[in-house]
Formats: structure tokens, sequence, C-alpha cells
């Protein structure tokens, strides 16, 4: 019997995909962190590893208010980063 990988849904564009191919960002104990093996604990939200989307999720508000927390403008910055050096 296979396993089946678990679906996601992108906080940026909303599209659905498999939970391995999206880029997690958690809120752990009120610290915003970029979670690449999916494993931290907290609440965590997902964005497709491309530009585009994190400027979605950052026009309309929606990283924030999944992660339930007040995103700033390094968090993004930094998200920016890992998204390119991927």
């Amino acid at each position: 019997m296979q396993r089946r990988t678990p679906i996601r849904k992108c906080v940026g564009c909303g599209s659905r995909r498999d939970k391995i191919e999206l880029l997690r960002i958690v809120n752990n104990q009120d610290e915003i962190k970029i979670d690449p093996g999916g494993k931290l604990p907290g609440r965590g939200a997902y964005l497709c590893p491309n530009l585009q989307c994190l400027e979605k999720a950052h026009k309309k508000n929606s990283l924030s208010r999944a992660l339930k927390k007040k995103i700033s403008d390094d968090i993004y910055e930094s998200i920016s980063e890992e998204i390119k050096h991927d």
C-alpha cells in the first residue's frame, strides 16, 4: 500500500500542492522561522517557493493571518532570501 503525501495550500496563490513542494513558515513561541525540514513545532503556513507567491501573501496579509502574528518586513526579506537560494 502506497502512502500519500499530504496536500497543503499556499497562502500566496491558493494552489494546492504536495507538502514537500512548499516552503513552511512557522510561528514557534512568537518567533517566526523558516522550517525547511517541516518538523519544527508551532503554527505553520505554506508558500510556493517563488517570489510571486511571497508578494501575493505580503499584499493580502495572508501569511500574518495564517500564523496569527504580525510579520515584519525583515522576516519577509529573510523568506525572500531563502527562496532565492533554493
